[in-house]
């Protein structure tokens, strides 16, 4: 029982710790506020900009109306931009739903846009393959057996 009184006033203690440091201004803000105290004086009239003062605002107020303000930016599709396809960095120089594609790898548009290849099957040079049984793409692209040998289960093997 004791135990539980003590974590209870550690509780609390550490609590008001925390809401009397929040409390305590920081370094910066103690020295924006000096700024201003030094920069306006009785000299100055409201009815001057920051602009004629030489004082920049600190709030952040007329931000919100300045981000309204610009415009998102459209992405650029192939649909529209077809030549997006072919830049550096292209997935592909296909454009199948708005999307820059390979043809001759994609398993989604394997040969001509919307060709599917089954859960079994990789798009090789445009052609859906079984790559556990096809002797010239045997378990992945481009892996052709020798002559007289077999693909079994994605490998080369002799009969």
């Amino acid at each position: 029982m004791k135990s539980i009184k003590t974590c209870f006033v550690l509780v609390i203690l550490m609590a008001l710790a925390a809401i009397s440091l929040s409390a305590i201004p920081s370094r910066d803000e103690l020295s924006l506020e000096e700024d201003n105290e030094t920069t306006y004086n009785d000299e100055t009239s409201d009815d001057l900009s920051p602009a004629e003062t030489g004082h920049e605002p600190t709030s952040l107020r007329g931000s919100i109306r300045f981000l309204s303000q610009i415009k998102p930016r459209v992405p650029m599709t192939c649909d529209k931009y077809p030549r997006v396809c072919h830049a550096k960095g292209s997935t592909g120089p296909d454009c199948c739903k708005k999307k820059c594609v390979n043809v001759m790898t994609d398993r989604l548009n394997c040969g001509k846009c919307g060709k599917k290849c089954k859960y079994s099957e990789l798009c090789c040079k445009g052609q859906c393959v079984n790559p556990r049984s096809n002797i010239k793409h045997c378990g992945s692209c481009g892996n052709k057996c020798k002559k007289g040998s077999l693909c079994v289960y994605g490998m080369c093997s002799y009969a």
